[in-house]
């Protein structure tokens, strides 16, 4: 790794045991995480921009593969394949990077700690638990019960204890390590923007099969970041030719939604990316435009920071 850059590391406890595949997938089987995600910053941040990348995680605890009713290969299908590897060039331009390294069908940060779906568990679940989000009704909650197709992961029902432990373990140290650097950014600049990085499927799955845009923006339909953000990852994105949409299918989750508050200074906006860009989504590998896109995310971060800090920072009251 480059000496300049400093790297932090959740906490997390275990020795990894088996690496599957090609190096470049480096998909690995653990009885624990060593970590559980990292946050990776340059030396001199160069703006207020961070990236992150919270369902790019490939590394499967052994315990939970037991516990499946599936093979490894269908639990990969909700995985944000090698996202995280697409934008880690940005860190070598100044900007931070957060990356999570469970994989999303394990637990999902980007849903609210709580979204809970009874039918999965025995016993009862705690009264603040959130049990009737139309993520949970999908299988989708913040500890999942499907994938795919609405596969189901688990052929017994687990113990709300079980659930509690990811959750206590997982969701909330990531979260405290997202918010903590998220708002030092917003202490150094008087402004953050944090640029959270997905992937989705080159085609619907519909009947038509129709294909999706190369990137879809979320904003919240406007209400996540100030305009400019939005505007800048547009053009820049279209300049380099790809079609890119807005707020449809995808408007934003929970990380999106609870970290986007402009009227503080503070601007969220998701970035699902076309898989078929980047990688051949039947064997999970890299395809050849992958250094490609990699370099042109540099560059979006880069015109990004360049954003005048007048147009991030909090608003001011009209009489002001």
């Amino acid at each position: 790794m480059d000496n300049s850059l400093q790297r932090t590391l959740g906490n997390g406890a275990g020795v990894q045991r088996v690496l599957e595949g090609p190096p470049s997938v480096m998909l690995e089987i653990q009885d624990e995480f060593e970590p559980p995600f990292e946050a990776i910053e340059p030396e001199q941040c160069r703006g207020p921009v961070l990236f992150n990348s919270p369902h790019s995680g490939r590394v499967y605890p052994r315990e939970f593969l037991l516990a499946s009713r599936l093979d490894l290969a269908t639990l990969r299908r909700s995985e944000d394949s090698f996202v995280d590897d697409l934008i880690a060039g940005v860190v070598t331009r100044g900007h931070p990077l957060m990356r999570v390294h469970f994989p999303r069908c394990y637990v999902d940060v980007n849903r609210e700690p709580y979204e809970l779906d009874p039918r999965m568990f025995e016993g009862r679940l705690p009264s603040f638990a959130n049990t009737r989000s139309m993520r949970v009704a999908g299988g989708l909650g913040t500890v999942a019960r499907v994938v795919g197709d609405a596969q189901e992961i688990y052929d017994q029902r687990m113990s709300v204890a079980e659930a509690l432990r990811r959750i206590d373990g997982l969701y909330k140290p990531y979260h405290r390590a997202l918010r903590r650097l998220f708002m030092r950014l917003h202490h150094d600049f008087g402004a953050a923007v944090l640029i959270d990085c997905h992937s989705m499927p080159s085609a619907t799955g519909g009947r038509e099969e129709r294909p999706r845009a190369d990137l879809v923006l979320g904003d919240r339909y406007g209400t996540s970041c100030v305009p400019a953000v939005a505007e800048t990852i547009e053009a820049t994105m279209r300049g380099f030719g790809y079609a890119v949409s807005r707020n449809k299918p995808y408007a934003g989750g929970f990380i999106t939604e609870h970290y986007g508050n402009p009227t503080t200074g503070l601007h969220a906006i998701q970035l699902e990316i076309n898989r078929a860009l980047y990688m051949d989504e039947r064997r999970y590998e890299r395809s050849a435009s992958f250094a490609r896109l990699a370099g042109e995310f540099e560059l979006l971060a880069d015109r990004l920071a360049a954003i005048p800090l007048e147009e991030l920072r909090p608003y001011r009251a009209a009489a002001e």
